[in-house]
């Protein structure tokens, strides 16, 4: 079964990256955009989203410059803010930048939901997240900021559920990125029916205020029902459940299966190839391992040039580090960047 996974406090207090003597501050901005994909969504999820942009040393003295641009997607459970938390920025942004990563804009968008998460997906209920993340918010970093507006200086991170959603959207959109970090990437395997305690748990829930009290796997169930399985014929929540009267409904199960990446991937190959580079990680004490090695496995066999590692860590323990150390010198050897 696939498993989702939300970020936990000790996930949150991973140890500190290395404070660079040389760092120099990032600009840290918060603003919001507007989602012209999500007006309309049944869920009643608000179309105007907090973003977290994180500005190099220098962007506001050397106003020719334009730079690369790196969207980093957040896990279930997660705020943007709450993702900051996790990845320790912007120290670990001004770490990498006082190592030798070249500059770049880093853009964290908010993606909570009344369910915890938007499974980087598209539904009536939900909304349309495919086409906020990868059209709207790239449209609009782009009108405001001093980007280079191309794929190839655009980068796709994620974690965990973001790592999800860098492997969905970068099947999809090789006209939008260049490169793509997939970080301990859940969910790629399909899902089977959750086990019948918590079935009858989300099937008694009734309302809104009642789900919000849910314990994490009913509440990760409504989330990936409401992104994988909608129904705009069932309110309140406008979802078809996995199970019916504790009966196991297999084509729910069949259209959660399409969203799996591990099902989706041998029709994206040719887009997949179109990559500059593609990194995977994952930590040997993650039990998502397995599928991460298997997404590798399967890209090497289909001629997707791609690389991965299993470092030494839990689902969180060393992500604020692998991104400093890791991502963000990635991202900053293989995007086009441009001086002047």
């Amino acid at each position: 079964m696939a498993v989702l996974l939300a970020a936990s406090g000790a996930d949150l207090q991973a140890a500190a990256a290395p404070v660079a003597a040389s760092a120099k501050a990032v600009t840290v901005e918060r603003i919001k955009v507007h989602g012209a994909a999500l007006e309309g969504n049944l869920e009643g999820e608000s179309a105007d989203r907090d973003v977290v942009v994180y500005l190099p040393p220098g962007y506001a003295a050397d106003t020719a410059r334009r730079y690369p641009v790196v969207y980093a997607l957040h896990g279930y459970g997660l705020t943007a803010d709450g993702f900051a938390g996790l990845l320790q920025t912007p120290q670990t942004a001004e770490g990498a930048f006082a190592a030798g990563a070249p500059g770049m804009i880093v853009v964290v968008p908010d993606t909570q939901t009344l369910h915890n998460g938007s499974m980087y997906s598209s539904s009536v209920t939900i909304g349309d997240w495919e086409g906020f993340i990868t059209r709207d918010l790239v449209g609009y970093v782009d009108a405001h900021y001093r980007t280079l507006p191309d794929r190839l200086s655009r980068g796709l991170a994620g974690h965990s559920m973001g790592g999800y959603g860098v492997a969905r959207l970068g099947m999809k959109h090789p006209e939008t990125y260049g490169a793509l970090y997939i970080m301990s990437p859940c969910c790629l395997s399909a899902r089977d029916a959750p086990p019948p305690e918590t079935g009858a748990a989300v099937e008694a829930v009734k309302t809104r205020e009642e789900a919000t009290r849910l314990g994490f796997l009913p509440r990760a169930t409504f989330a990936v029902a409401a992104a994988w399985s909608p129904n705009p014929k069932k309110p309140p929540f406008y979802v078809d459940l996995p199970t019916s009267n504790g009966v196991v409904d297999r084509s729910v199960l069949a259209r959660w299966a399409a969203n799996a990446p591990l099902s989706m991937l041998d029709q994206y190959i040719f887009n997949l190839r179109r990559y500059q580079a593609i990194a995977i990680d994952v930590g040997d004490r993650d039990g998502l391992k397995v599928d991460a090695a298997e997404l590798h496995e399967r890209l090497d066999a289909s001629g997707v040039a791609n690389t991965f590692e299993i470092y030494s860590g839990d689902h969180g323990s060393a992500v604020a580090s692998r991104f400093q150390n890791n991502v963000l010198p990635f991202f900053g050897r293989v995007l086009h960047s441009s001086g002047k």
